[in-house]
């Protein structure tokens, strides 16, 4: 900000200069004349106010007056060079007077926590379902890698399903016709865990599935019809888009608070408690509707899906995409009217 062109009646104020070229410092005090900032002291030279630049007032920063040549000075006593400022006319800009307000800083505080949550919201999902396509299917794969690795570390133990029921089951799914041109490329991988029944789908392209799903699935249409939902999400990408998002905030975390380790230390928890928005599960739902209608599959064995999830305890964790819920009970029984 420049001085104005005032003529004032203010005492002159103490101030430290430095040419800008040496380290030397000059003890002056800086007064205003006729429109001209007027130093004394040690070294004596004189300034149009317009062709100065004073930087923003703080709680307790020096002010520091910059000339043209680089030259520049610093003031100590801010309620003395706060006269001579008021009797130039001049007037500090909004963005200052802001800062200096507490009504200000709450505004300011308000409109960030709202565009920080409105951007989480609806922007980020939208970036990261683009960033998510554009991502080529090779690296998705390299995403998932060492993930199951890390589930069968800490939630899983290897599954109790005879071999025959598994390649049954997965026999069963791969004669399936899909929705669209081409599935995407996956692996049905079983496993028994020691959180409940689920079923959830990585990057990497393995959909797993529990012997405690398989086993609280009223028949294997409604098998067919998890993993057709399962199927979903891998066409979506979503997991892969929630990774992206994931990694956003953790990015922003890292910026606004310095410690990349500590978000990078929650992303593998993060796995065990996921769970997909509305609109997410509405997609995978809307996928797998299609493709049992496509093979001629009754949409209520889909809909007993989340009928026998809604049975168990509230407690029971989950790790995943399915919570039980009646909205989508009855969006999926409203389909196959």
């Amino acid at each position: 900000m420049t001085l104005d062109h005032h003529a004032p009646g203010a005492a002159p104020v103490p101030a430290r200069y430095f040419d800008g070229q040496t380290s030397r410092l000059y003890h002056v005090t800086l007064s205003v004349r006729d429109g001209m900032a007027v130093l004394a002291g040690d070294i004596e030279r004189s300034c149009p106010l317009g062709e100065l630049h004073v930087s923003e007032r703080s709680s307790h920063a020096v002010r520091k007056v910059s000339f043209p040549d680089g030259a520049y000075l610093e003031i100590a006593d801010q309620a003395a060079f706060n006269d001579v400022l008021h009797e130039t006319g001049h007037r500090d800009g909004w963005v200052v007077r802001l800062q200096q307000s507490w009504r200000g800083a709450l505004l300011a505080t308000v409109a960030t926590v709202l565009a920080l949550w409105l951007s989480y919201q609806y922007l980020l999902p939208v970036v990261a379902k683009g960033v998510a396509y554009a991502i080529p299917q090779s690296v998705e794969r390299q995403l998932g890698q060492g993930v199951l690795d890390f589930l069968d570390g800490h939630v899983f133990e290897a599954s109790k399903l005879a071999d025959a029921r598994q390649q049954a089951l997965r026999a069963r799914f791969a004669r399936l016709a899909t929705p669209g041109d081409s599935a995407p490329a996956h692996r049905i991988v079983f496993r028994k865990s020691k959180i409940g029944p689920n079923a959830f789908a990585l990057p990497s392209g393995d959909i797993v599935l529990t012997d405690e799903m398989v086993e609280l699935m009223p028949d294997d249409d409604a098998i067919m019809g998890v993993l057709a939902h399962e199927l979903g999400h891998l066409q979506q990408r979503h997991l892969t888009r929630r990774l992206i998002q994931t990694s956003a905030v953790g990015a922003g975390a890292a910026l606004l608070f310095g410690d990349v380790s500590t978000v990078v230390a929650t992303l593998p928890p993060l796995l065990l408690d996921l769970k997909y928005s509305r609109d997410v599960e509405r997609e995978a739902d809307d996928y797998a509707i299609a493709m049992l209608r496509q093979n001629g599959i009754a949409l209520e064995h889909l809909a007993q899906v989340f009928v026998a999830l809604g049975k168990l305890d509230e407690g029971t964790p989950y790790l995943s995409s399915h919570p039980a819920s009646a909205e989508r009970v009855e969006h999926i029984r409203a389909a196959q009217r």
